[in-house]
C-alpha cells in the first residue's frame, strides 16, 4: 500500500507516438518517440508481441513521465508505459478522447 502523498508524486500524462519500430534483437522490445506537447523522449516497451509499429503511429497514452531513464538492451527509456495484462498480452491504456500530448492526469 503507498499513501496518498506517494500517488500524487507519480507524474501522469498523456503522450502522442511519433514513430515505432522494433528494437533489434528482440521480439517483444518497441522503441516509441513519443511527444509530451513541448518535449520529445523515448520509451523503450515490451509490447511487441501484441503490437506491430504501424499500429502504435498517432496514438495517444498515458505514461509515467518522472521516472529515471534506464537502459533497456543498450537504449535509454525515459518513461514508462501503462498497459493492462490481458491473457492476450499486454492492452495500451489510452484516453477515451483527443487529448492534447503533455497534459497531467490527476
Amino acid at each position: 500500500m503507498i499513501t496518498c502523498d506517494q500517488f500524487k508524486e507519480i507524474d501522469l500524462r498523456i503522450a502522442k507516438i511519433i514513430t515505432a519500430e522494433r528494437v533489434e534483437s528482440s521480439d517483444r522490445l518497441l522503441c516509441l518517440r513519443i511527444s509530451l506537447g513541448q518535449e520529445e523522449r523515448q520509451i523503450i516497451a515490451g509490447i511487441g508481441t501484441r503490437y506491430r509499429p504501424e499500429q502504435l503511429l498517432g496514438m495517444e497514452i498515458v505514461i509515467v513521465a518522472n521516472l529515471e531513464p534506464r537502459k533497456l538492451m543498450g537504449l535509454e527509456s525515459q518513461g514508462m508505459l501503462l498497459a493492462a495484462d490481458s491473457p492476450a498480452g499486454p492492452v495500451l491504456l489510452v484516453p477515451g478522447q483527443e487529448v492534447p500530448p503533455g497534459v497531467e492526469i490527476k
